[in-house]
């Protein structure tokens, strides 16, 4: 198909200070509206930071095959990352149709990133960077790598990349900067470095964060591709449980990589129980782990959320006593009001098949299952609302992210 609608990207130069290092570009959507697209990090790390635009394509592709407009690209992209893009293209817009179409994507430059043969001490080892959260998918895929435990498939990982403006809003710097040394004292304990980046990408790029998280997480990651040759995206959900379409999977994640930087999505094979109990004995972790990203206060858990409600339950499941970054426990009434939707209500239903498995029978099984039974019937009648009401109801929610 050939579109008449383009985005152009352009690329700007970067602004550096003796603090910090600003990579950006203007995106100018087909009705000449134009919105800057742009990543930060701290000044030390400007040689890894790449010199091209494919962090800027990954980032629009989802946005311009919403909006059915080609893209246009005045800099640098790699051409096995537009090779790649074709076949994510062929995914998403074979999962979702009517959201998505094909487009084409054209640069001024087609070149692949040269290497920098520096950053390896002139020796032929990959290095691998993760993106981190501090919760339990990224813990999990830092902490068994470092530990070894991976057989074939180790990488040999150096940072953490724990990105500002993703579940923590922009505003909120001190919950952020509180939570970064959270995860720096879980990556320290294994000599692992802790990359921070604040990004508006959330901003700027208005498509479901279901639907857009690796893409957002990829490109973040590709930026730093003349320092790591390999990006690992931790896994949401296992192999047995696998749901699309879904933002992050084994699918389309690894069609986020060029031939100098590859995407792996890892950890897939097992179970976010099995991953709870892989890093119950990381202690650093048992103290800072960071999984609730919907309390007021972004920097801890709430103890009263759907994530928080699922991973407490999960420690129960496993016999483990409460971990220290949970502050306090849950009650069977605080179980009863809890309230799921989509894949949250997928993974509490993993969390009651669990606890069956295992025989428990306690107060708050009984509660799990009638929660779930409501939260049913409640997503039902949501489903049957009009199309307009929908899109009311989520822009009202972006609003309140973004407030």
């Amino acid at each position: 198909m050939s579109l008449t609608n383009i985005t152009h990207i352009w690329q700007e130069e970067i602004i550096e200070s003796s603090e910090s290092i600003t990579v950006s570009s203007i995106i100018e959507s087909s009705d000449k509206k134009q919105t800057r697209l742009w990543y930060r990090l701290p000044a030390k790390h400007r040689d890894i930071i790449t010199n091209n635009c494919d962090p800027f394509v990954i980032a629009n592709i989802l946005m311009a095959m919403s909006q059915l407009t080609n893209i246009v690209v005045h800099g640098t992209v790699s051409p096995s990352l537009l090779q790649n893009l074709a076949e994510f293209q062929a995914a998403w817009s074979s999962w979702r149709p009517n959201q998505y179409k094909l487009i084409e994507i054209t640069a001024d430059i087609e070149q692949e990133e040269s290497v920098n043969k520096n950053n390896y001490n002139n020796q032929n080892i990959d290095k691998a960077i993760t993106t981190f959260s501090g919760g339990v998918d990224s813990s999990f895929t830092m902490y068994r790598h470092s530990q070894k435990n991976c057989g074939r498939q180790q990488e040999n990982i150096k940072a953490g990349l724990m990105v500002h403006g993703f579940d923590i809003p922009l505003a909120e710097e001190e919950a952020f900067n509180n939570a970064a040394k959270k995860s720096e004292i879980m990556l320290s304990s294994l000599g692992i470095e802790l990359i921070t980046m604040v990004t508006n990408f959330r901003q700027v790029i208005p498509i479901n964060w279901e639907d857009t998280f690796a893409t957002a997480l990829a490109s973040c990651m590709i930026l730093l591709q003349r320092g790591y040759t390999k990006g690992l995206i931790p896994s949401s959900l296992p192999y047995n449980a696998l749901a699309f379409p879904y933002g992050s999977n084994p699918i389309t994640d690894v069609l986020l990589s060029s031939k100098t930087f590859q995407i792996i999505h890892d950890g897939a094979a097992f179970t976010r129980l099995e991953k709870i109990k892989a890093i119950s004995s990381w202690k650093e972790a048992s103290q800072n782990l960071r999984i609730c990203w919907e309390g007021k206060q972004k920097d801890r858990n709430c103890c009263r959320c759907e994530k928080c409600v699922r991973n407490i339950l999960n420690y129960r499941i496993l016999g483990i006593d409460l971990p220290e970054c949970f502050e306090q426990d849950i009650s069977d009434n605080q179980i009863l009001h809890t309230k799921v939707k989509g894949a949250q209500l997928d993974a509490l239903e993993r969390t009651l098949k669990a606890a069956k498995t295992a025989g428990i029978s306690a107060s708050w099984v009984t509660a799990l299952e009638k929660t779930l039974r409501r939260n049913r019937l409640r997503n039902s009648v949501i489903n049957s609302l009009p199309v307009s009401i929908k899109q009311q109801l989520r822009q009202m929610k972006k609003r309140a992210y973004q407030s």
